[in-house]
């Protein structure tokens, strides 16, 4: 069955507001418009009702008698509705947790052992904000954060997960092609190169770990984005740096090598984040969170739960 006679609900809103304010200019500051615009919105309701809301003065606005009787029941039905509403949205708020982590860790970690939570946990939904770094990003925009730095960062909550672990990768076929013992060969093959702003170790680092100071790659690609130089090394194109956490998937699977055993080891980290000014932890992030440190516990990398309160300076990737 219809519902009907509706009236135009924009119109309800603003008369909402007006009548509650006494004034259409707070009203419109209120809701964002122009003085006008509320204005037109009452004329169309009194129109559609046929009869007059506002008592126009000069000096003050005021309700006529019909208005004064609607606005009551107006504003009641649209608390109902607010009301229902903001339960619904907290439900899904609870239900709903937000991870913000960089495009590496979300496409190479991540996603690929995401589907073990989800089994576990099929009552809550997993939202992944998926940003290079998180200087613009609110804290109040994610419930947990995943991101590698060189130094543990500062003004949060941060728990060490994996230490870095880093070394060449690349393709069998790549291998086929020429051979690549050492880390001289390396050098004369060609590199596939982060080009990022942020913080990432570079091969001029894991050169200079394998005692060559002055490098002058043969041929390198230089790529913005880790998961597509990880792309490229499934391709053949080159040798990649790959991180111990984000390609041993592939080393696994046999799609990615490494090509010398030569692996630069450092203070650098993944961390897990977590906002401190979190009033109200939902019962979803406990859950991820237990189930996060149960699973990275599993890898050698594991840092231990060694959690530290320290101001977001360091760059991250």
């Amino acid at each position: 069955m219809k519902i009907k006679p509706l009236p135009p609900l924009n119109s309800l809103v603003a008369f909402e507001s007006a009548a509650r304010n006494m004034s259409f200019t707070q009203a419109a500051s209120e809701l964002s418009v122009t003085q006008g615009a509320v204005s037109r919105q009452i004329r169309h309701l009194e129109e559609y009702l046929g009869r007059a809301l506002f008592v126009r003065d000069k000096r003050q606005l005021g309700l006529t008698q019909t208005g004064t009787d609607y606005y009551a029941s107006v504003q009641q039905s649209l608390q109902v509705l607010a009301d229902t509403t903001s339960d619904i949205l907290q439900w899904r708020s609870n239900k709903q947790i937000t991870v913000a982590t960089s495009n590496a860790m979300a496409s190479l970690w991540l996603l690929p052992r995401l589907p073990k939570f989800q089994d576990l946990h099929p009552h809550i939904d997993v939202r992944i904000l998926a940003t290079d770094s998180l200087k613009g990003v609110r804290s109040s925009e994610y419930d947990i954060a995943l991101f590698y730095y060189r130094k543990a960062p500062t003004g949060t909550s941060v728990t060490p997960l994996f230490r870095e672990r880093v070394y060449p990768v690349c393709s069998p076929a790549f291998l086929e092609r020429q051979t690549v013992d050492t880390p001289e060969q390396v050098l004369g093959t060609t590199q596939l190169w982060l080009d990022s702003n942020e913080n990432w170790l570079t091969w001029k680092e894991w050169f200079r770990s394998a005692g060559l100071e002055q490098i002058k790659p043969r041929r390198q690609l230089n790529l913005n984005n880790y998961p597509m130089l990880i792309q490229a090394a499934l391709n053949g194109q080159g040798i990649a740096l790959g991180w111990q956490q984000l390609v041993e998937q592939y080393l696994d699977n046999g799609v990615l090598v490494r090509p010398v055993p030569t692996e630069l080891n450092t203070e650098a980290h993944f961390y897990m984040l977590e906002p401190e000014e979190q009033a109200r932890r939902k019962p979803g992030v406990e859950e991820f969170r237990d189930w996060l440190l149960e699973h990275v516990r599993e890898d050698p990398s594991y840092s231990g739960e060694t959690s530290a309160t320290t101001s977001l300076s360091a760059q991250s990737g």
